[in-house]
């Protein structure tokens, strides 16, 4: 059996996967067991910031590698402790919990603003508003809070007391707030649901909103965050800060680890023995989180991004041109969606075949989260291969 046919066999069919087995990395280039070379405009869905085989993490996860993968968070270690301290000077929040995903960085931030809820009202009946379209990832609670049925449907019952309001639609939100919502969860820029940005208007809407009745805003930047839109976090273009943050992907830079934070007011409900990890925060993770942030601020990584996802929006707009199938270009930064006016399947298909990695974000929407090394030759091979792609779909 080849590697696919292998795949098939010893693990469990929850992916639709490619026919691709990869073997290797290198800088923004991946390559498969038949050492044919893709450029990667996908990054693992946003979390390989750096690409692959970067000298300057690649050394530090060795050395950490010596020193202590694992103990438990009844202990302090000074790699844990270091990478809390990044996270709060990075997103101005006061505490940090430590997670090894998104979907439990969402879960966590589900229990801090129910508890909080639970602290004031003395009762545990509290509702969560979340968005339609959005995607705050798999597990039972999270899935629930993903605005999209088809992920949801075969897994009931699920947690009660979640609503679903529209993406900048300030009204629609203000119609479900009551006297038992807890909380607001939103992703800046939503990925999984067609690259779908927030207003302005929406977002200071929503944090006037959380103020005036005291509930909390919760922004979901598992995806959106680390620098991905051109600044740390996505909510900083707004003037905004949330009462809790949920981050993941890019926070490891490749390493799995997530986190979620908070301001002091909401981190206050928190007591021992109402959340834990065993893995949360170990000294991998940990090491791996404040290698990342040292990497973004001594590269300037921030301003690298805002530059060349000018470039990257200047040739994408000349193919939105040249071709009518193409309806709309959004996204911030690196995060990045192109419409067309059919399904985007086969496009897809066929950059894979000439060696460019980019995925769909439902059915009409070919979506692009390359690493934040990019540079102009890298946009312009993009740029050539997609065109060829739309060519070949099209004839």
């Amino acid at each position: 059996m080849n590697y696919y046919e292998r795949s098939l066999d010893a693990l469990m069919h929850a992916y639709r996967r490619y026919q691709i087995t990869f073997d290797h990395g290198e800088g923004v280039y991946l390559y498969d067991t038949d050492q044919k070379k893709y450029l990667d405009f996908f990054s693992g869905i946003g979390v390989n910031s750096f690409g692959y085989h970067y000298p300057e993490y690649i050394v530090s996860m060795e050395k950490q590698l010596h020193r202590l993968m694992h103990i438990s968070n009844y202990f302090n270690t000074v790699e844990t402790i270091e990478a809390a301290e990044c996270v709060k000077k990075a997103t101005k929040m006061d505490k940090v919990f430590f997670t090894n995903s998104g979907a439990e960085s969402t879960e966590g931030a589900l229990k801090l603003a129910r508890k909080y809820y639970f602290k004031k009202h003395g009762k545990a009946d509290s509702e969560i508003i979340a968005l339609n379209h959005s995607f705050h990832g798999r597990t039972t609670g999270s899935v629930r809070l993903t605005g999209n049925e088809n992920y949801q449907k075969a897994f009931g019952p699920l947690i009660e007391g979640v609503k679903h309001a529209n993406i900048n639609d300030l009204e629609s939100v203000k119609a479900l707030i009551n006297e038992k919502t807890a909380g607001i969860i939103v992703e800046p820029v939503q990925g999984e649901g067609g690259v779908y940005v927030c207003t302005q208007e929406f977002m200071q809407g929503l944090r006037q909103l959380c103020d005036e009745h005291d509930i909390a805003l919760i922004l979901d930047e598992v995806q959106c965050g680390m620098g991905r839109t051109g600044t740390i976090m996505t909510y900083f273009q707004y003037g905004i800060l949330p009462d809790i943050l949920c981050l993941a992907k890019g926070i490891g830079a490749g390493f799995p680890m997530g986190a979620f934070a908070a301001n002091e007011k909401f981190s206050n409900a928190m007591e021992p023995g109402d959340h834990g990890s065993t893995y949360g925060g170990n000294p991998m993770a940990g090491n791996a989180c404040r290698t990342v942030f040292k990497i973004i601020d001594e590269k300037n990584i921030l301003e690298h991004v805002q530059n060349i996802s000018q470039y990257v929006a200047e040739k994408l707009d000349e193919l939105a041109e040249k071709y009518d199938c193409i309806i709309e270009r959004r996204g911030l930064g690196l995060m990045i969606g192109l419409e067309f006016d059919r399904p985007v399947k086969d496009i897809v298909q066929k950059c894979l075949d000439h060696g460019l990695i980019v995925v769909t974000a439902g059915a009409n929407v070919v979506r692009m989260l390359p690493p934040l090394i990019i540079e102009k030759e890298h946009v312009d091979e993009m740029t050539a291969i997609l065109d060829q792609a739309i060519q070949e779909t099209l004839s």
